[in-house]
């Protein structure tokens, strides 16, 4: 299209709605004590809390890019961002564990809707240079929305109370969506032949498929992770994963090609930004829970607290961002996780107030990396037709990662996280530091040893 005169401007109201979407997945992690007890929330709730939202963002972000396609961005930013905003306010206003989950999950309903025809917007207002420009603040977002979302938290948890964590979407969402009414230009949906339907039994089965697995391992805390139910889970998990792939080998119109799935880049770049993601959320979930119930310090001084790590995340993400073209995505992502691994080790030893946030603060720097290594792997070597679906299978698998590591973490941490006892604590950091040892050796194989190209498209 033509240059459109507002594009700037556009970018900043989108950019201000994307942030709101990535900094959801991680600024209830310091509500989550306030809002379970005031609720009375058991564990199991307070971790799909954080998993209902990542689950359905990921799961139907494919499916809601489809869907922009077929009948032009704007319709689908706007009426994503109304969900989102509706769905703040009624999880801001819920009594019960029931009209939070529900309230979760429409978030997610209206982020998958936004975020992918938001950068669709993105990528078609601006070309050349510029394209480039827009597209690194845009990544530069996804990263600082995670980080910021920790002291965020904190700071609404310890004022106005945990409900405002979502009620701060409201005014904003509502400010931002008559703006965009005005500015947004009308593109026209894309022309895509005979693939002029959205396959939305893919999409459900794929997302039916991870929740099926997210269950049973928020499940394994309790029943144990080889008693009957979680294994049953499991196994269905896998089943819907099988009639996932079956789908998109029959469907007249695939949500994804599985092809993609198969190339070594591609599947070296799913695997970092899973593992990443899986270790950061692993990180604000266990030091969120620690430092309010076992060091009794509250939301406030527990966001402050968060202040460095969200510092080290960033500082890993900008550094990264300026040597990955010389010393390549292989070794920067080795680095990242072995630096994972020592900082996520330290707590495990010395399960105190000062081990916790020195280790997570370590550990963020190394995680901080494994984003833009993720993005310059995964999409480096894809065709610019390609670029398009390669950056949603790696966006969903972002999600998808959070959502596996609350899980996997609440249920190493089971028992400690209403107590002052740490035996859970010194578990889960345990497991996540050998996660992200193993890891690096993983990514090591993965990922070619030549130096990938410039991404041109970005992560979240």
């Amino acid at each position: 299209m033509d240059s459109y005169p507002r594009r700037w401007q556009t970018l900043a109201l989108l950019g201000i709605a994307q942030f709101m979407l990535i900094l959801d997945v991680t600024v209830v992690a310091i509500s989550l004590p306030l809002m379970g007890a005031d609720l009375g929330l058991d564990r199991q709730t307070v971790t799909w809390v954080v998993s209902a939202y990542t689950l359905t963002f990921g799961g139907l972000m494919l499916l809601g890019g489809r869907i922009a396609d077929l009948v032009g961005p704007k319709t689908m930013v706007l009426l994503g961002l109304a969900l989102f905003t509706l769905a703040s306010l009624a999880t801001g206003a819920a009594q019960d564990g029931v009209v939070v989950l529900i309230g979760r999950v429409g978030q997610g309903l209206g982020a998958a809707m936004l975020s992918p025809s938001a950068l669709s917007v993105v990528v078609r207002m601006f070309e050349g240079d510029e394209r480039n420009k827009a597209l690194g603040i845009w990544s530069a977002l996804g990263g600082g929305g995670a980080a910021v979302g920790v002291l965020v938290g904190g700071l609404l948890a310890a004022g106005p109370g945990w409900p405002w964590v979502f009620y701060i979407n409201v005014p904003i969402g509502v400010i931002v969506f008559v703006v965009l009414i005005r500015v947004l230009p009308k593109l026209p949906a894309v022309e895509t032949g005979q693939r002029r339907s959205a396959d939305v039994l893919g999409a459900l089965l794929v997302t039916a498929a991870t929740g099926s697995v997210i269950y049973g391992m928020i499940g394994a805390g309790e029943a144990g992770w080889l008693a009957p139910r979680t294994l049953v889970m499991f196994a269905v998990g896998v089943v819907l994963y099988l009639l996932f792939g079956w789908r998109q080998r029959t469907a007249a119109a695939p949500l994804m090609d599985l092809g993609l799935l198969f190339r070594r880049p591609v599947v070296a770049g799913t695997f970092v930004i899973a593992i990443g993601t899986a270790l950061m959320v692993a990180v604000f979930f266990l030091g969120s829970f620690y430092l309010q119930n076992t060091a009794d310090l509250g939301p406030l001084v527990t966001g402050l607290l968060f202040l460095p790590v969200a510092i080290m995340t960033m500082i890993g993400a900008q550094l990264s961002g300026r040597i990955i073209g010389t010393w390549g995505g292989r070794r920067l992502a080795i680095i990242g996780l072995v630096t994972a691994a020592v900082g996520l080790a330290v707590p495990a030893f010395w399960p105190t107030t000062v081990g916790v946030v020195l280790g997570v603060s370590i550990g963020s720097a190394g995680i901080g990396t494994l984003f833009v290594v993720a993005s310059a792997t995964a999409l480096g070597q894809v065709a610019p037709d390609e670029a398009g679906i390669a950056s949603g299978i790696v966006s969903t698998f972002h999600e998808f990662g959070a959502s596996t590591g609350a899980a996997v973490t609440s249920s190493l941490a089971a028992g400690n996280l209403t107590s002052h006892a740490t035996g859970g604590y010194v578990t889960a950091f345990t497991v996540a530091a050998i996660a992200a040892a193993v890891g690096a050796i993983i990514s090591g194989a993965l990922i070619s040893r030549r130096q990938p190209s410039p991404a041109a498209t970005p992560v979240h």
